[in-house]
């Protein structure tokens, strides 16, 4: 019997987190929103049409760069930028920014460098106002705040600071696999910020005080986020499937973790093909 039936580009899955730290998930195409969070053990088919459609200009592209945008788009784009990856290389004081405007609200704003156990402890930023989304985008079981920044390229260079100490990294397929083994995110951020507390005063001393703030500082100190998925069953091994070999897939709905799809021990990554035109449909 069927559900649902949609089509429409699809877009990273949208997510938010409930007061009993479960993650939600609602997937897009086009105009609609279908909550997958309550579909679980359901049918689930997609079939990719062959279009794709730039995330950003809506314009029709043969082939999709940077998780869904076409070629003018990510060569031009500032959220296509080398800084976008590596915040550290922020080029805006050159007067070479690609979209000024955009920066000053994109950019320059407060950001976090976190501790984050997706599959093992790392380092990662986002925006102040991205938590928990990034958290859950990234598959994260556990994750805490550690400082709080005033600019995207602060927090590149504080996480820079850090990568020789803790990895930057997620292991997808392990993340995929289950829950990772529990880490003391509060002591190893004890552990961690004394090594880079020099160069923070640094750029304190650069950029003006509090640009780079202690999380642990704060007064309550902000708790560990525990992060729970919508899994029925987690796959043994993994298969990735792929829109571009294999347009069709169906099966039945076993769980959604980070921005993957599962079905048994086949995995679906949504955000890597934002844009491509699909019909979904649900049935029991």
């Amino acid at each position: 019997m069927s559900l649902l039936s949609v089509s429409g580009p699809l877009k990273k899955m949208h997510t938010k987190l409930d007061d009993a730290g479960r993650a939600h998930y609602e997937l897009e195409l086009g105009d609609t929103r279908v909550a997958l969070s309550e579909l679980l053990n359901h049918q689930v088919t997609l079939v990719a049409s062959g279009e794709i459609f730039c995330v950003l200009c809506s314009r029709k592209t043969n082939k999709s760069f940077s998780q869904g945008h076409c070629y003018p788009c990510f060569t031009r784009s500032a959220s296509c930028d080398i800084c976008m990856v590596s915040p550290e290389k922020c080029h805006f004081e050159q007067g070479t920014c690609r979209d000024p405007e955009w920066a000053l609200s994109f950019c320059f704003n407060e950001h976090v460098v976190y501790l984050a156990n997706s599959s093992d402890p790392k380092v990662g930023i986002t925006r102040a106002t991205q938590i928990p989304t990034r958290w859950i985008d990234q598959g994260a079981s556990w994750a805490l705040p550690i400082f709080r920044v005033a600019t995207r390229q602060l927090a590149g260079l504080v996480e820079t600071e850090l990568k020789p100490h803790i990895s930057d990294k997620t292991r997808w397929q392990a993340m995929l696999k289950g829950a990772p083994e529990e880490v003391d995110l509060t002591a190893l951020a004890a552990e961690l910020t004394p090594t880079v507390m020099p160069y923070i005063n640094t750029l304190n001393d650069k950029y003006g005080e509090n640009s780079v703030r202690l999380v642990a500082d704060a007064t309550p100190p902000e708790p560990v986020k525990i992060i729970s998925y919508p899994v029925a069953q987690y796959p043994s091994k993994i298969k990735s499937l792929n829109l571009d070999k294999q347009p069709i897939l169906s099966g039945r709905l076993t769980g959604i973790k980070g921005q993957y799809l599962m079905f048994g021990d086949q995995v679906f990554n949504v955000r890597k093909f934002s844009g491509y035109q699909v019909q979904l449909d649900i049935s029991e």
